[in-house]
């Protein structure tokens, strides 16, 4: 059930960002979003499928039939919020909910789609309402980046599941199996170990796989002396782990034992460097200086990290200037990857990250696997 404490607070919050911007009311869609403000965990889906509407004294939500008796269930009794499924579009009741308020200034988060807006349009038409519609530029999501303690429990939870299923995965490979099958074996520690969903699709890229960094997992067979770069994470009550590990089947040559030095390097400087009030960029630069010093800076090109909580990449970032956000100065409480990689072409990639939880004074790592580069005995 929802914490309705908590879900007070995040209303709170929403409601002191109307205030400052001047808004009547404010209708979110966007289903972290929802999730986040009404805190009712494992009942979002993929589909877009109910409208909130908030104003400075109400709390309404919309939904259908097929939805309806996990919100009670998760809402309870005693919850603020307004919850319906009347056979009407999400245009339609939002419309009506405006007349029946006499909203005038009606903020819509901008990850709604351009069909609900205008749909929403012709309805106020019809019902004879006026409002004015600002669109919000990310503010519901900016609201997010800073998490509170129980996101921060359910995250590190997800993540024992991750590390559990990666000790596990190290004692599973071996010499013949494919990329697909060793998939399929993590995926199945992370359910057994109490996961409720992955974070992500899983990536397993052996061998020269390795120097594509989101490579899909095919039907290739590791060999002896490949690496694996393995990234995937648990999802947990709607809350996501990513973790990368690479491992080497064998014993690693020297070459590959340097360029995973390097790499746990620009990874262990920039992790030591993080507090907040840092800037994203800056982060991000130190990591490519570890890795151009070192001879390898044409072979490290993405972001080195980016935000976690109820989507696998929001903000902030630690990215390349002209990136999302990467000037960013980043806040205590953010939770936030570190992954630096280097992928020569044809040959492997090797790419090592963890996530935590930035403070006044530091990075706090969820992750618990260590750095050391793990040789699977063949």
């Amino acid at each position: 059930m929802a914490d309705q404490e908590m879900g007070k607070v995040r209303v709170a919050r929403l409601r002191a960002l109307m205030q400052e911007y001047g808004y009547d009311a404010v209708v979110l869609r966007h289903n972290p979003d929802l999730r986040w403000l009404t805190g009712a965990e494992r009942t979002f889906d993929d589909e877009v499928a109910h409208t909130a509407f908030v104003t400075r004294e109400g709390q309404w939500l919309h939904t259908d039939s097929r939805y309806f008796g996990t919100f009670q269930d998760r809402l309870g009794k005693d919850t603020d919020w307004q919850l319906d499924m009347d056979a009407v579009s999400h245009p339609a009741w939002t419309a009506s909910l405006i007349k029946k308020t006499h909203a005038r200034v009606v903020a819509i988060e901008d990850t709604a789609d351009l069909a609900f807006f205008d749909a929403l349009e012709a309805e106020l038409g019809r019902q004879s309402a006026a409002c004015l519609l600002p669109r919000m530029h990310g503010t519901v999501s900016a609201l997010r980046v800073v998490k509170d303690a129980e996101e921060v429990s359910l995250m590190r939870h997800a993540q024992t599941i991750t590390d559990a299923a990666f000790e596990h995965i190290c004692g599973y490979i071996k010499p013949g199996l494919t990329e697909l099958q060793i998939r399929a074996e993590l995926e199945s520690a992370m359910f057994d170990r109490g996961a409720d969903a992955l974070s992500f699709d899983t990536i397993i890229a052996s061998g020269p796989n390795g120097a594509n960094p989101h490579a899909q997992p095919g039907e290739r067979r590791v060999e002896e002396g490949d690496l694996i770069v393995m990234d995937y994470g648990a999802g947990y009550h709607d809350y996501h782990s990513d973790m990368t590990r690479t491992v080497c089947v064998g014993k690693a040559t020297d070459e590959q034992k340097k360029v995973y030095a390097v790499v746990r390097k620009a990874n262990e400087t920039c992790e030591a460097a993080i507090h907040a009030g840092v800037i994203g960029v800056d982060i991000h630069n130190l990591a490519v200086k570890v890795i151009s010093d070192a001879g390898y800076g044409d072979y490290f090109k993405h972001g080195l990290g980016h935000g976690v909580g109820l989507q696998i990449h929001e903000a902030p970032y630690f990215s390349r200037s002209g990136a999302p956000a990467e000037h960013g100065v980043i806040p205590a409480g953010s939770v936030i990857t570190v992954e630096p990689g280097i992928y020569l072409p044809g040959r492997f990639g090797i790419r090592l990250e963890d996530f935590g939880q930035v403070t006044e004074d530091g990075y706090d790592v969820f992750t618990a696997s260590a750095h050391d580069l793990v040789e699977i005995p063949c």
